[in-house]
């Protein structure tokens, strides 16, 4: 386990404390509709981060050509349809370009600076000329409206119980997960980002926002800079 990282319950825990078991339970939210309408359709998605393929498997369905990347074999064992690569996101690198670059579940919040550019340099590698990198970042009050918890209409309830700061603009976050049946816990790192930190993060991997997506601005298409 990553120093910072932790997590509890059934099953596989990955090195940054996400239990696989749990994310197969998950249900897919609007990502995929937000991704559709911001790509063109067909395009072949360089999927960073895809976990157990939450998003990959809808992705598939709508007709894009998914390329998955997960450092967990055991998460990437749950992927269909497309083809997987076992791999650290920061020292990716294929030597192909994709139309869609996409690097969700607010990866680029790690605590770590170095491997947050890393990861948004890896972005920037893989990208097509004429293409695009689709990131997913926190909501503006993600640290602040704290213990805070939803009951999906599936039944199960997610709760983020605490965000402490640890220091260096880093803060230790703690999520809980409560089915009828099991429960889990995720402790990590995250480094909160104002609109003009990330657009600065962007820039030095060579990006800059194309647009923001959705109301909240936790949607966001970059593009290589000219």
């Amino acid at each position: 386990m990553r120093e910072g990282y932790e997590g509890t319950g059934p099953g596989a825990i990955t090195p940054d404390g996400c239990a696989v078991e749990l994310y197969t339970r998950l249900p897919v939210g609007d990502e995929p509709e937000v991704i559709a309408a911001a790509v063109p359709a067909g395009a072949h998605i360089l999927e960073l981060g895809s976990g157990v393929g939450r998003v990959t498997h809808p992705l598939l369905e709508r007709g894009f050509t998914v390329t998955a990347v997960d450092e967990s074999a055991d998460m990437l064992a749950h992927v269909r349809g497309a083809r997987t690569l076992c791999s650290p996101i920061e020292s990716l690198d294929l030597g192909e370009k994709f139309d869609v670059v996409m690097l969700a579940s607010f990866l680029v919040h790690s605590g770590d600076v170095e491997v947050r550019r890393d990861m948004l340099r890896a972005c920037a590698r893989h990208v097509a000329e004429g293409g695009c990198v689709l990131i997913q970042k926190e909501g503006e009050d993600y640290h602040t409206n704290i213990p805070r918890e939803r009951v999906d209409p599936s039944g199960f309830t997610v709760r983020i119980a605490a965000s402490e700061p640890v220091g260096d603009g880093v803060h230790s976050v703690r999520a809980e997960y409560v089915f009828p049946d099991a429960s889990w816990t995720q402790t990590f790192l995250a480094r909160p980002l104002t609109r003009e930190q990330f657009e600065e993060a962007l820039a030095e991997a060579g990006l800059e926002v194309d647009a923001y997506l959705t109301e909240d601005e936790m949607w966001v298409r970059a593009v290589p800079m000219a």
